[in-house]
């Protein structure tokens, strides 16, 4: 498999040769460089387009890039629990959860965050909207809700424009609760950009039958919030679109750059492992296990191993134990020598991150910053 390269990777090199030793590995370092760029490039697309940006916060967890986000133009952040929320409410004053909340723990903390920061919720049931209204009516707040349709993943949703309405309708009449709009979730659309466009019109025609419906009934949606780091810069061919809700686009990963939607110089987050072992022929061991890389394989290509070593693109990272990754180099012109590091880019770095108390950022003279990651392990 062939990776493109830019002269970005004779300077990671540079950089490695001066990182200190005393930095344990495996260690997620964040290019900082790559990850403002990421963000301003998704930041100028949204305006271009008259859209409004709302990033995902689950990808880096991180107050701080949540306000470097905000900074450059977002409107607002999304999250995906009631503890995330909690953590983001000090980076910004308006916060969607795009997660259904029908508990009494996650509804109540929403609830209370309502009495000071602008709080909005996608769901797709009465059983949540009952549950909204009860907690936002004791705490005395009102929570915005946003009504989940389905476009295609089948994972959440309500199933049909006539269900949106009768989620609507019951939503407008309950205590607490302010109807704002709709939210879908393209999660079923991948690959090259050419290749969307067909999928994208048609969810842009179901949003339209359901707005429609809307309004023949006297309901408005303010908001209609939608999109995906591998559909956002299409995004501007979903016509009733307001706003998006990409979150891996600030660091990119192997499912972005195998899904032909972004290069590996656009991966900001990689992780430094160390080679501790070669004793078996034909592979090494890193440091990097399933509790550094995770176990989930890329999308668009299952067999392409946990992740791509940079300085070993032959190479395939074939197996993950807890603390082991088992690199393949039969395909490989030279091998790694015991204690070498070696750089990996994960295929799903959300993940990644929430597996990390604390990551590093290297600014542009090489420097290495601590970043605590602020919402790590926020499951409620």
């Amino acid at each position: 498999m062939n990776y493109h390269f830019s002269r970005d990777s004779a300077h990671d090199m540079r950089y490695k040769r001066r990182m200190p030793d005393s930095l344990g590995t495996p260690c997620l370092i964040i290019d900082a460089s790559i990850a403002r760029r990421n963000i301003q490039r998704m930041a100028e697309y949204a305006a271009a387009h008259g859209l409004r940006l709302r990033p995902h916060t689950k990808t880096h967890k991180s107050i701080r890039l949540a306000r470097m986000q905000l900074d450059a133009g977002a409107i607002g952040l999304t999250v995906a629990k009631a503890g995330e929320a909690r953590i983001m409410a000090e980076a910004g004053d308006d916060i969607l959860m795009a997660y259904p909340a029908v508990d009494r723990a996650r509804c109540t903390i929403l609830a209370e965050l309502a009495k000071s920061k602008r709080i909005r919720v996608a769901i797709d049931s009465s059983v949540a909207a009952g549950a909204l209204s009860a907690a936002a009516s004791a705490a005395e707040t009102t929570i915005g809700i946003l009504v989940e349709i389905d476009v295609g993943l089948h994972r959440t949703g309500v199933q049909s424009a006539k269900a949106a309405l009768e989620l609507a309708q019951t939503i407008n009449v309950l205590q607490g609760l302010r109807l704002d709009g709709l939210m879908f979730y393209p999660g079923h659309v991948s690959g090259p950009a050419p290749e969307q466009a067909v999928a994208l019109t048609e969810i842009d025609a179901l949003l339209n039958e359901t707005l429609s419906l809307w309004k023949w009934h006297g309901l408005n949606a303010t908001i209609v919030s939608g999109g995906s780091t591998p559909t956002a810069f299409q995004s501007h061919l979903i016509k009733s679109l307001t706003e998006i809700r990409p979150g891996t686009y600030i660091f990119n990963d192997m499912n972005c750059v195998l899904g032909g939607v972004a290069a590996v110089e656009d991966c900001a987050a990689r992780i430094t492992a160390t080679v501790v072992s070669n004793a078996v022929p034909g592979q090494f061991v890193i440091d990097a296990g399933s509790k550094t890389l995770t176990s989930d394989r890329c999308g668009p290509a299952p067999n392409s191993g946990h992740g791509l070593i940079l300085e070993y693109p032959g190479a395939k990272i074939v197996k993950l134990n807890e603390e082991h990754g088992q690199v393949d180099i039969t395909a490989c012109d030279r091998a790694p020598n015991i204690g070498e590091r070696v750089t990996v880019i994960p295929n799903h770095i959300c993940p990644c991150i929430n597996l990390q108390d604390r990551v590093w950022c290297r600014e542009e003279d090489g420097t290495l910053q601590p970043l605590n990651v602020d919402a790590r392990g926020r499951l409620v």
